[in-house]
């Protein structure tokens, strides 16, 4: 989705709404049908009634003004206008606001699909949620994260980078690697700074790793991009990969990381 200004956002938004409000059948919310109605679907009142939202508030939204717009009017607003999953993210994509039913202690549920098809990529390939701990990851992303993938222990990526001693001697390039990795974080979990789980984390990796205290406390915010990534593999020797993640459609919280060899000088 494109939309490149506030303005064009609020329009469409203001579409979306009008869309949905003319779509839904009255009967459908226990309301009369009447003879005499002009309009179809549900009138602003009614929908306003049902959302125990003003008026004007409901009128200023389809109007696509610039106006304060809560997290939690927007989830009255979808209930009222029965929105399903799909629709109901894409209005508070629009909103730029976080579903509040997406609770912030929440483990996201991996789809069976998503599980299968990560055994199936025939190249390292994991998948990281909110936290970034690894929740799926394949036999050949097992084999190069050697003290992270490998083992029982800790799959919080960031723990692995920072507290883990072997991080230091795998990632090739390590400071410049652990630096990038912080700042890419920050980016991540803009949203959920809040978080209880992200909170917990920031503050054990401060008090236990005085580089990730110092990156952290930089406030340096990249993108998780990709690219190329370098590895000393304590078996295999020096390796070069080109690092993709991907987003879940469906599930915003959960990325998946495929590392590729041999793409170096293709067009």
């Amino acid at each position: 989705m494109i939309l490149s200004t506030p303005l064009k956002r609020r329009r469409e938004l203001a579409d979306f709404v009008r869309s949905h409000r003319e779509k839904l059948n009255p009967r459908e919310v226990g309301l009369p049908s009447g003879a005499r109605r002009r309009t179809p679907g549900l009138r602003r009142e009614e929908v306003a009634q049902l959302c125990g939202l003003s008026v004007t508030w409901c009128t200023w939204l389809e109007q696509g003004r610039e106006m304060s717009v809560s997290a939690a009017a927007l989830a009255r607003l979808a209930s009222a206008l029965r929105l399903g999953r799909a629709e109901r993210a894409y209005l508070f994509e629009l909103a730029a606001k976080r579903d509040p039913e997406q609770s912030e202690s929440q483990t996201e549920v991996i789809p069976p699909g998503v599980l299968a098809c990560v055994d199936l990529i025939a190249a390292p390939a994991y998948v990281l949620d909110r936290t970034w701990t690894a929740r799926r990851w394949n036999v050949r992303a097992e084999h190069l994260f050697v003290g992270w993938l490998d083992g029982t222990g800790d799959r919080n990526l960031l723990r692995f980078i920072f507290l883990e001693p072997s991080a230091r001697s795998l990632i090739h390039d390590y400071a410049n690697r652990a630096r990038r990795v912080v700042a890419e974080f920050r980016a991540d979990v803009s949203a959920h700074l809040n978080d209880p789980a992200i909170h917990r984390l920031v503050e054990h990796l401060s008090e236990r790793s005085d580089a990730f205290k110092r990156y952290w406390h930089e406030h340096v915010v990249l993108g998780r991009e990709g690219g190329e990534r370098t590895f000393d593999h304590p078996v295999k020797g020096f390796l070069r990969y080109e690092q993709v993640t991907f987003a879940l459609a469906g599930h915003p919280d959960l990325k998946l990381t495929i590392l590729i060899q041999g793409l170096r000088g293709v067009a």
